[in-house]
């Protein structure tokens, strides 16, 4: 079988600084207003919640978006979405999707495959580190944690690996249909909808959070 695309452009090399000890995540939709915000705060919150280390255990998470609002604030619906959860909106700026921020990403998150295409299509090698949130989750949840490196070796160490398995998946662990591996955009919509969209994020992130960390969620 082919393996994933490994995009184009600029290779590995370009990567070949970014520090052992810490692991990014890139979560990408289009305004950087909306879902990529939800999910970069959610995941945050989720790691200080696993981990009891707001540093989020040497996780680095950030988002932007395919033509975001640069400077722009978080939707007041989306903060809404973020304090049902408990999560922290505060502070939050928008930015436009660069090149140096998938050069520096190990992990890229998007919101929808046609995000996804984007990303790979700016080459930097992203192809083998870009999913969609509910690809990765689906990908995530068919690997068994006894595969990867314990916590005593660092969670960027086991975010690395759980990449490399992820990748190693996609090829044979199809989406069901065209619709799963999707999150809509809520810009616009009202609340209710927007709390519909944070719950698919929620449910998507929670595997993936105690994947990277090998912690479960605090009941």
């Amino acid at each position: 079988m082919t393996p994933p695309d490994t995009g184009r452009g600029i290779g590995e090399q370009d990567r070949a600084d970014t520090p052992r000890d810490t692991f990014r995540i890139l979560h990408v939709s289009t305004g950087n207003v909306c879902r990529s915000p939800i999910t970069e705060r959610l995941t945050r919150h989720f790691l200080a919640d696993r981990l009891g280390d707001p540093a989020g255990g040497g996780l680095i998470v950030e988002s932007a978006g395919t033509w975001g609002h640069e400077g722009a604030p978080m939707e007041t619906n989306a903060e809404t979405v973020l304090a049902d959860f408990g999560a922290d909106a505060s502070g939050f700026v928008g930015r436009e999707l660069l090149d140096e921020h998938v050069i520096t990403a190990d992990l890229v998150l998007t919101a929808t495959r046609d995000h996804r295409a984007q990303v790979i299509s700016m080459g930097h090698s992203a192809g083998l580190r870009t999913f969609t949130l509910k690809e990765f989750t689906r990908l995530v949840k068919a690997i068994d944690p006894a595969t990867l490196p314990p916590l005593e070796q660092g969670v960027p160490e086991r975010a690395r690996a759980l990449v490399r398995a992820a990748a190693a998946l996609r090829g044979w662990l199809a989406a069901p249909n065209a619709e799963a591996d999707e999150v809509h955009d809520p810009y616009g919509a009202p609340l209710p909808f927007f709390r519909s969209i944070g719950d698919e994020i929620h449910q998507a992130l929670d595997p993936v959070v105690t994947a990277l960390t090998g912690v479960g969620a605090r009941h």
